[in-house]
């Protein structure tokens, strides 16, 4: 599928615990209109404000569909790490733009043993993609602000970042059955972009 950019994380951050839901239903093999129909109706993420279900869910949907049955028995059967790394990397697979900030941004860094993110390199990253892209130009300051806060967010919850504050960057620690399984499917690039 051809990603384009898209503010999505906004309003979807890491969702984890929503993703587990909807990925024990496609294991037990509900269609994804079945699984959509069930969250609605049972509240499975058990959100109180329904708005937040329907900003939510394409994310979470969207998420599920790359994970493959392999990914989705590592996600539901392994620990809280394997479900983090598996999430990230279907964030990646759907959101281009948080792929490309992974890539260029926090890869590289890593690449080079360099663990402190700062708000000039996310600014920068910002400007560079807005300056490239006219869907970008057209968003909101606002809209901007809130997704690097977002970004922000989904690299503190999957562990990349140490503290929610802070600046400094964790190696993340992923198993060899991931890393193997991704690998053997033709995704190297997004181990990379996790700095492996």
């Amino acid at each position: 599928m051809e990603l384009e950019y898209s503010s999505s994380l906004n309003g979807a951050s890491f969702l984890l615990f929503e993703l587990k839901q909807v990925l024990r239903l496609k294991q037990i093999g509900l269609s994804f209109q079945e699984i959509r129909h069930k969250v609605k109706e049972e509240n499975l993420f058990q959100f109180n404000n329904k708005g937040r279900i329907n900003r939510a869910l394409p994310s979470v949907m969207r998420r599920a569909e790359v994970i493959d049955n392999t990914l989705t028995t590592f996600f539901i059967e392994g620990s809280v790490e394997m479900s983090k790394v598996i999430n990230l990397y279907a964030i990646m697979k759907t959101d281009l733009l948080f792929y490309e900030f992974m890539n260029e941004v926090i890869g590289e860094k890593l690449q080079n043993n360099d663990y402190i993110i700062e708000k000039k390199d996310i600014n920068l990253f910002f400007a560079a993609k807005t300056e490239q892209s006219n869907k970008m130009e057209s968003w909101s300051d606002i809209n901007i602000e809130k997704l690097k806060r977002a970004f922000m967010q989904v690299l503190f919850e999957s562990g990349m970042l140490r503290e929610r504050r802070s600046k400094e960057l964790n190696r993340l620690i992923i198993d060899e059955s991931i890393k193997h399984h991704i690998s053997h499917i033709g995704d190297t690039e997004y181990l990379r972009a996790m700095g492996e």
